[in-house]
């Protein structure tokens, strides 16, 4: 298996550098090697609260605003510290428990304590 990745544009796995591109010997697209090597790396990895403070797992964090939880009455106020958070994939990145129950939040609403 070679470490030359696939085309972007039409998917065969038919190309070959080219001096600082890559080129697909099917379709005759040309992409910069760089831009092959970004897109390898993982977009986002590192997720940031509202300060630009990098959290991770097992982190304690207090909430900057009140928020309604959807489909419920109750309302988790700002200044309640979460301790030990979990993060995770997707739109709402900390997963966490609290005395209300668990709950999934946004890291923008977060700072770490």
């Amino acid at each position: 298996m070679s470490a030359i990745p696939a085309c972007p544009q039409c998917a065969m796995e038919n190309t070959y550098p080219d001096a600082d591109n890559y080129v697909c010997a099917d379709c005759g697209h040309e992409w910069p090697q760089s831009q092959a090597a970004q897109a390898e790396e993982p977009a986002g990895a590192a997720v940031k609260d509202a300060n630009g403070n990098v959290l991770s797992d097992g982190d304690a964090v207090v909430l900057i605003k009140d928020l309604k939880v959807k489909g419920s009455s109750i309302t988790l106020k700002m200044g309640t510290k979460v301790k030990s958070i979990r993060l995770v994939g997707g739109d709402h990145e900390v997963d966490c428990k609290m005395d209300a129950g668990n709950f999934m939040l946004k890291a923008c609403y977060l700072r770490k304590a």
